[in-house]
C-alpha cells in the first residue's frame, strides 16, 4: 500500500487545512520544495501535491511553487487544485506531474474526464471529496446533491487510475479517517481508490491496511507528518 505525503498549497508555502476551511491554515513550511525534497529523503514513493487556491479560484494558482517542487524530487506527483480543462491537464503533464487529479471537472464535466483519460491513459485520477456521503467541490464551498458512490462508478469503464477518497469532515481534525466509509466505496469498485481526509496515528494506518483488500490501494497523510504523531519510517514499514 502507498503513503502519500501531502503538500497543500495555500499563497505559495506549505499549509495544512481544518476540513478545507481557508481562514484555518496553518503554514507549516514557507518552502515548499524543501518539504518536498525531505519527504523523498525520507523515503516515500510518491507525493501528493494540492493547489488551494487554485481549487477555490478555478485555475491553477500555486505554478511557480509547484514548478519548484517538481525540480526539487525524482518521485512520481500527482496534483489537484484548480485544472478545469484538457490544455491545463495536458500543460501539467508536459511539465513533470505524473497523475492529474480532477475534482470539481468529475462531477460537472464527465465527458471531458472521459476524454481526458483517453487521451492521457493512467495519468488522471479522480478526486472525490464527499461531506455527509455528498460530493462537494470549488474547493469544499459547494455541496451538491449527487453520492460519492454515484460519482465513482459514472468512472468505473472510463480508464481512471485511481478515485482519491476524501471525507471532508474528517480532514485536518486529526479525528481519525472514516474507514468504514472508504472501504465501502472501494468495495464497490474496480478502479482503486486511495483513502484520504483524518489519519492522526499509526493505528489509523493499520485500520487501512486491514480493508487493502476492498480494493484500497493508498492513504494520504498530512497534518499527522508534520505534527510528528506519525513517524515515516514506522509508517512505511507497516504499509509495506
Amino acid at each position: 500500500m502507498i503513503l502519500y505525503p501531502a503538500i497543500d498549497l495555500k499563497d505559495g508555502v506549505c499549509v495544512r487545512l481544518i476540513r478545507g476551511e481557508m481562514n484555518q491554515a496553518t503554514v507549516f513550511n514557507t518552502d515548499p520544495a524543501e518539504q518536498a525534497a525531505s519527504f523523498f529523503a525520507q523515503g516515500f514513493r510518491w507525493l501528493h501535491l494540492v493547489d488551494l487556491n487554485g481549487a477555490f479560484e478555478g485555475h491553477p494558482v500555486n505554478g511557480e511553487a509547484v514548478a519548484r517542487v517538481l525540480a526539487a524530487v525524482k518521485m512520481p506527483v500527482q496534483l489537484g487544485g484548480g485544472i478545469r480543462d484538457l490544455a491545463t491537464i495536458e500543460r501539467w503533464l508536459e511539465r513533470g506531474v505524473h497523475r492529474v487529479i480532477l475534482g470539481t471537472l468529475a462531477l460537472r464535466d464527465p465527458e471531458l474526464v472521459k476524454d481526458a483519460c483517453r487521451s492521457f491513459p493512467g495519468r488522471i485520477a479522480v478526486g472525490i471529496d464527499a461531506r455527509e456521503g455528498y460530493v462537494a467541490v470549488c474547493g469544499w464551498a459547494e455541496t451538491s446533491t449527487m453520492k460519492a458512490l454515484d460519482l465513482a462508478l459514472r468512472y468505473e469503464e472510463a480508464g481512471v487510475a485511481a478515485i482519491i477518497y476524501t471525507d471532508i469532515n474528517r480532514d485536518g481534525a486529526m479525528s481519525g479517517i472514516n474507514v468504514e466509509a472508504t472501504a465501502d466505496l472501494a468495495f464497490h469498485l474496480t478502479t482503486p481508490v486511495i483513502a484520504s481526509g483524518g489519519v492522526s496515528s499509526l493505528e489509523d494506518l493499520a485500520a487501512v491496511k486491514a480493508e487493502e483488500h476492498t480494493g484500497i490501494e493508498g492513504v494520504i497523510v498530512g497534518r499527522a507528518l508534520y505534527d510528528g504523531r506519525i513517524d515515516p519510517a514506522a509508517a512505511l514499514a507497516l504499509l509495506g
